[in-house]
């Protein structure tokens, strides 16, 4: 029985989270994997899964792939914080496990963001899910090949999650928009449009363009029990677009990689793109200006024994 509280709650939620699919059919994006005769797809329908772990960038869905799969399968669901979970807590739940096993039942262990778990952390897994007393589903915005231990990392299929395009991120508002959990005693009037540009805003997350939605029917005037999102509304909240840079992680070294391609190609208007872009996403300017001054002196060298002297003297002068 749901009390008026849960309700309340539950309406309360980011739509991100009111409207998470339940189903693979409610499900957007990654068709390379859950598509149909797609290898995870299979998993799921046939009941076989093993230990995996989803490797993508925030909000494409890692996360509602691992909760659908703890809703399908039939076998305990335990989920683990890399903050809050010893290696005592770890290991006695692991034991656990292999008890049930022993009576034929399996056990599902989930961990959101895997590469926050320390190398101890990692290896308590390891026997249980080398032995199949659990099956291991792990996300991550890293790498797994550096972030998660090689010996555990053997044992799991490491699955890609990509950003999703426009069409599907349209695709997937279009549906939240028709869902009575999303916006309840409420008619939302938006254009295609608009959606269009929210989908090209969100740059592939699933979740910013939720959020986006959410914000610009919270900001919107209503009108014979309609909301109308007004492209005011829209022009404010997509003043600045938001784009997926990382400093430490997999995006850092994509984005220094394409700057030295530009550079390399000669191609100035590619080069100062790639550094704003690292700029603006919050990285520090003083490593940018060394890798330029290591470039000059190891790309260019002696074709030019101008580029290192002037890169030197404008790092100089910009007070780094």
């Amino acid at each position: 029985m749901v009390s008026l509280f849960d309700q309340v709650a539950e309406e309360n939620q980011p739509l991100a989270a009111r409207v998470r699919p339940r189903n693979l059919d409610e499900y957007f994006g990654q068709t390379q994997i859950v598509g149909p005769g797609k290898i995870l797809r299979n998993m799921i329908e046939r009941g076989q899964l093993s230990s995996m772990i989803f490797w993508g960038p925030p909000g494409v869905g890692k996360t509602t792939l691992a909760n659908i799969i703890a809703t399908h399968a039939k076998a305990k669901f335990i989920t683990f914080s890399a903050v809050t979970s010893g290696i005592k807590e770890i290991r006695q739940i692991m034991h656990e496990a292999e008890d049930n096993r022993q009576f034929g039942e399996q056990t599902l262990v989930f961990i959101d963001e895997i590469h926050r778990f320390n190398k101890a952390q990692q290896d308590a897994f390891l026997p249980f899910v080398e032995k199949g007393s659990i099956i291991l589903i792990g996300t991550t915005t890293e790498n797994p090949s550096f972030e998660v231990n090689s010996a555990l990392l053997s044992r799991c299929k490491v699955l890609v999650l990509e950003q999703l395009n426009v069409n599907e991120l349209v695709a997937m508002l279009k549906h939240v928009l028709n869902d009575d959990r999303a916006f309840p005693k409420q008619t939302i009037a938006i254009s295609d449009e608009n959606l269009h540009r929210i989908a090209e805003y969100a740059d592939g997350d699933a979740r910013t363009a939720l959020n986006t939605l959410e914000l610009a029917t919270l900001n919107s005037p209503e009108k014979d029990g309609i909301i109308q999102v007004a492209d005011t509304v829209m022009q404010e909240l997509l003043a600045k677009k938001m784009l997926f840079y990382d400093k430490t992680g997999e995006e850092h070294y994509n984005l220094i990689s394409a700057l030295h391609k530009s550079m390399r190609n000669s191609d100035p208007d590619a080069a100062v793109y790639w550094m704003t872009r690292m700029l603006d996403g919050g990285e520090d300017p003083l490593y940018i200006a060394r890798r330029l001054i290591r470039f000059a002196a190891e790309d260019v060298g002696l074709a030019d024994t101008r580029a290192l002297s002037l890169t030197t003297e404008v790092t100089k002068l910009a007070n780094f």
